[in-house]
């Protein structure tokens, strides 16, 4: 009886769908699918945080595609609207149009909203020219996905235990970005900031741990800081950001302790006194022969 079992089994006929699918279509199921298609069907990623800048690195791209065409293929997914949506390769995206191509090969990938968001910061988070406000955004964005992805709200951003059974947690999660766990959540604090100061952390005139400080201010307390900092053309120290962190979670962050914070002096430490150092062969014309080095300096 096993044996007929065995028989009927290999002699089994393959499903209906499978019969009539092409093998595109299997490879487009499996997310294996690598086809051309027009520039003109392609879509950034809704919301991509990761911006794409015509600057010298992007010359360079252009020219090599030029010399040898696009290299690596982008990886996309369709979209209900038609066409696909990027998942990576943006900036390859950009400069083939700017090479003036009309085609492009891609792999396509049935994924999700949030597999695919996850997907695309992994693709992207290791750049080597990102800003901190650029990272900040995509690592809050892979938080969220991956946080909706288990269909459990999490206390505390990135303490993620596993993410739908594939081994995914805080520490790959941060591995991924190649920082630590607490300073994964430190960059998605920035998001919390207004986009002033924001903008500010940006260009490097509000440093980063300041900053994470900063974030926990409320909306108006930071456009009370933000007012003040720009009127007097000053920005916090971290031991600053940090008491006005304090006093806004005691309540009484006021215009006048805000003030009283930010004109507040390091304590002065006295001078050290100056030291010279002179090789002994440049003043040894001077003294008679046989001083020694410390006769010179004494006499000095």
């Amino acid at each position: 009886m096993a044996a007929k079992n065995k028989f009927m089994n290999a002699m089994k006929m393959p499903a209906i769908a499978d019969m009539f699918s092409s093998e595109a279509d299997r490879q487009r199921e499996s997310g294996d699918l690598v086809t051309e298609v027009p520039l003109s069907e392609l879509h950034p990623f809704v919301n991509h945080p990761f911006e794409v800048r015509d600057d010298e690195d992007m010359q360079k791209l252009v020219d090599s595609i030029k010399e040898n065409g696009v290299l690596t293929n982008l990886t996309v997914r369709p979209r209900a609207e038609g066409g696909y949506e990027i998942i990576s390769g943006h900036r390859r995206f950009h400069a083939a149009l700017l090479a003036g191509l009309d085609k492009i090969k891609v792999q396509v990938r049935n994924v999700d909203d949030d597999q695919a968001i996850i997907d695309m910061v992994d693709a992207n988070i290791q750049r080597e020219h990102i800003s901190p406000m650029e990272k900040a955004r995509a690592l809050k964005m892979k938080n969220d996905a991956i946080k909706r992805s288990i269909g459990r709200p999490s206390q505390k951003c990135c303490q993620v235990d596993n993410i739908s059974g594939k081994g995914r947690t805080s520490d790959s999660i941060a591995a991924d970005a190649g920082d630590s766990v607490k300073q994964v959540y430190r960059y998605i604090r920035l998001n919390e900031l207004i986009p002033e100061l924001q903008k500010k952390v940006d260009s490097n005139t509000l440093k980063f741990n300041p900053a994470v400080e900063l974030s926990y201010l409320t909306p108006d307390e930071q456009q009370s800081f933000l007012d003040y900092a720009e009127a007097q053309d000053c920005t916090p120290s971290l031991s600053q950001a940090q008491k006005l962190k304090a006093a806004s979670k005691e309540g009484n962050l006021t215009l006048d302790k805000l003030e009283e914070i930010m004109l507040a002096q390091k304590p002065s430490v006295a001078p050290r006194e100056p030291v010279l150092n002179i090789n002994v062969s440049k003043v040894a014309q001077y003294f008679p022969t046989g001083c020694t080095k410390q006769q010179m300096e004494n006499r000095i």
